[in-house]
């Protein structure tokens, strides 16, 4: 590989992607924060402490 290549190589791997649309991207950081409210929310309450019976 010639120093060309290796400037040209270069160049491709740090040049920006273009925008095609602006739709929202994926972000995994929403959906585990939107799992945990799911969870929080569907998990089972603690027992109640009922009073001893003599």
């Amino acid at each position: 590989m010639t120093s060309t290549e290796a400037a040209a190589l270069a160049s491709l791997m740090v040049e920006d992607e273009a925008a095609v649309s602006d739709a929202p991207t994926y972000s995994p950081e929403a959906v585990g924060a939107g799992l945990l409210v799911l969870g929080l929310l569907l998990s089972p309450k603690p027992p109640k402490e009922t009073k001893p019976t003599r």
